[in-house]
């Protein structure tokens, strides 16, 4: 049931942007432009110096790909699903969704999907392959499932975490001050957060979950994540879907729309 949900907006988004194809270009165009300037940052800083906080070139374009895979994500379906939520919420048409028969959470998460940021998806996908093929040790079953789960687990840190954010506006009318701060400090998370200063490398690992969507994936990868980390990775996932759960609800009963 619920896959059939998602793979009917997703299919809406797809016919949606299809109306608008020269999106593609821009968006292909935007992505080359990204990548290419990241890369030559990389190339900048290790024409210098061989390692970087103990990161050498490889594993940095490894990181920097788990950066656009998720935010690729993020941005294709999280993002413009919160900020409809938002929308939805200050013209009271939330209503249309809440009486719908399904789980309206899972409703709002998927409900606008911007198919062209899959671009940024399978950017990110190549520069971990390429990250990995020119890694001097081979990536064995365990590390490529210790990625896979902490991905998962970054990938659920932040979905709550914009859940959160979001569900905000049944008390405040305007958030999009808060959404541009999330998004300067999730642009950190292109390098290691063990590179910044104490207060914000626990900033970027406990308040806004940057760490765990980034750069615990690529210290998977790279074979530098241990047990411990993945259980609190978890354990933090849990947590933060939970809380996301219990607010969205409280949210929804202080919700008035046009049928109040």
């Amino acid at each position: 049931m619920i896959l059939r949900i998602v793979w009917l907006y997703v299919r809406i988004g797809i016919l949606g942007e299809l109306e608008y194809r020269a999106n593609f270009v821009v968006q292909l165009l935007q992505s080359t432009v990204g990548v290419g300037f990241w890369l030559a940052n990389l190339w900048i800083i290790f024409s210098h110096t061989s390692t970087l906080a103990g990161w050498r070139a490889t594993e940095l374009v490894a990181l920097l790909g788990v950066f656009f895979l998720v935010g690729g994500l993020i941005r294709m379906v999280v993002q413009p699903s919160m900020q409809r939520l938002m929308e939805d919420v200050r013209l009271g048409t939330l209503d249309f969704t809440l009486t719908k028969p399904a789980d309206a959470q899972m409703l709002v998460s998927v409900k606008q999907v911007e198919v062209w940021k899959l671009i940024d998806v399978l950017f990110g996908l190549g520069m971990i392959v390429a990250g990995l093929l020119r890694l001097e040790q081979s990536v064995g079953v365990a590390q490529a499932l210790a990625f896979a789960f902490a991905l998962l687990c970054g990938g659920a840190m932040v979905y709550s975490f914009w859940l959160m954010l979001a569900t905000c506006t049944f008390w405040f009318v305007r958030l999009e001050n808060i959404l541009v701060i999330f998004q300067a400090m999730w642009e950190a998370g292109r390098w290691p957060v063990g590179i910044y200063p104490p207060w914000l490398r626990y900033t970027l690992t406990f308040l806004v979950p940057v760490a765990f969507a980034t750069t615990v994936p690529a210290e998977a990868l790279a074979g530098r994540l241990d047990a411990g980390t993945l259980a609190g990775a978890f354990a933090l996932a849990a947590a933060m879907l939970g809380a996301s759960r219990w607010f969205w609800s409280v949210g929804v009963r202080h919700y008035s729309g046009a049928s109040a």
